[in-house]
């Protein structure tokens, strides 16, 4: 049943196409080598490579034990792998940063690396319908907008995520089936990160007193989310092509914020706009000159549209270090800091 389900997704949202070549994220455990074999068996039908890659992140005892577990069943099967020694314990110390976002950000630079290296064209990653449901609950629990209400995507760019719509049950009964005997991450088990504590106290909570259903009544409420964000989203880019003036992007460099940049807006037809479009429209503004949002809080939203509605010519707000906003001549300027 997995492996129809995975090949459901891949058609459903086009995941992978005839010539394409993948690097695999595995780490060993349930969903990754599940995700490997799978796709190690369909590769042919479906006319795409894979390569894979392993990172071991020098923090758990038996982090040598996966890599060689991956290493062999690689190897067994003619896959060509790629493997990467870190210290994310040091890096953190170093950057002063948690361990886990500092282990995120080694994986996915390792994975582009191999992805340029092997000139593949895309990543997949072995997150689950889990997996999603826990992000949604945790972007709940921290305060979040419909956008986090999505959870994770099929398609982001490159990166590709075939089990998302597979329950993580469904994939612990195909390793038994297909006898892969994956590893576990014993840090899983430590109730002392917040997915840690939704996925073992929260849900099985919910689960047994409240709604035993609940993967499946977030995941679809997800799916509602999705649909009315693509609405809007198309509204918000019909209603920017309307008021734009003019866009002055260095297409060579979008992201370089040391570089002159700056987006001009009609005011008249910003200040006609519901409230809804309009923080949608500072925020796609941003992210065209930017690149991202990063930076861009609730309040300063707020503070933007009160600065718009108010009217005032020559007024400005810098929101964060890069981004300044300023109302003059009936117009509004969004633009990089000078």
């Amino acid at each position: 049943m997995l492996k129809e389900q995975v090949l459901e997704t891949i058609k459903k949202y086009n995941l992978i196409e005839k010539g394409d070549k993948l690097v695999l994220g595995v780490s060993g455990g349930p969903d990754s080598i599940s995700m490997l074999n799978i796709l190690n068996e369909i590769k042919k039908d479906l006319s795409f490579e894979i390569v894979v890659a392993h990172i071991n992140h020098g923090i758990r005892e038996n982090a040598k034990i996966d890599e060689k577990f991956v290493k062999d069943f690689c190897d067994k099967r003619e896959i060509k792998i790629y493997i990467l020694n870190a210290n994310i314990k040091e890096k953190a110390k170093e950057e002063k940063r948690g361990l886990e976002e500092t282990g995120r950000e080694v994986r996915y630079e390792f994975f582009n690396e191999i992805l340029n290296k092997t000139n593949s064209n895309k990543i997949a990653i072995a997150h689950n319908q889990n997996d999603n449901v826990e992000t949604i609950i945790m972007n709940i629990i921290r305060g979040t907008g419909l956008s986090g209400l999505k959870g994770i995507e099929p398609q982001n760019g490159k990166y590709i995520r075939p089990l998302i719509e597979c329950k993580r049950v469904d994939i612990e009964k195909y390793c038994e089936e297909e006898n892969l005997n994956p590893r576990h991450d014993e840090s899983n088990d430590e109730n002392i990160y917040t997915r840690n504590k939704i996925r073992n106290i929260a849900i099985p909570y919910i689960e047994n007193e409240l709604n035993p259903n609940i993967i499946d009544t977030v995941s679809r409420l997800s799916m509602i989310v999705k649909d009315d964000l693509n609405y809007l989203n198309f509204q918000t880019e019909e209603a920017y092509k309307n008021m734009c003036l003019e866009e002055k992007i260095p297409q060579e460099d979008v992201y370089n914020v040391e570089k002159e940049a700056k987006i001009i807006l009609d005011l008249k037809k910003f200040n006609k706009e519901n409230i809804a479009i309009q923080k949608r429209i500072i925020l796609y503004s941003i992210n065209k000159l930017f690149g991202t949002t990063k930076g861009i809080e609730k309040i300063h939203i707020e503070d933007m549209i009160k600065l718009c509605n108010n009217n005032v010519g020559n007024k400005f707000l810098t929101p964060n270090k890069n981004t300044k906003i300023v109302i003059k001549n009936k117009k509004i300027y969004i633009e990089t800091v000078k």
